[in-house]
């Protein structure tokens, strides 16, 4: 449920345009990519899901990727 809430969260701000991957895998994983970049690892950030101020810095580096490219 908190990986289509952050998935949420993404696509309502930036729609289908924005380059982004979400890949839950088993055992909890949950890998975050712009572009092809990883930019969020739930196991490598400790197990934990990420709070809305960690979404937001993911959403700012979305924001960044975008304007690159755009």
């Amino acid at each position: 449920p908190l990986a289509a809430w952050m998935a949420t969260e993404i696509w309502h701000e930036f729609g289908m345009q924005a380059p982004v991957t979400l890949i839950p895998v088993g055992g909890g994983r949950l890998e975050v990519y712009v572009g092809g970049e990883k930019v969020f690892d739930r196991k490598a950030e400790g197990g934990i899901y990420p709070d809305l101020k960690r979404v937001r810095e993911i959403k700012a580096l979305i924001r960044q990727r975008l304007e690159q490219t755009g």
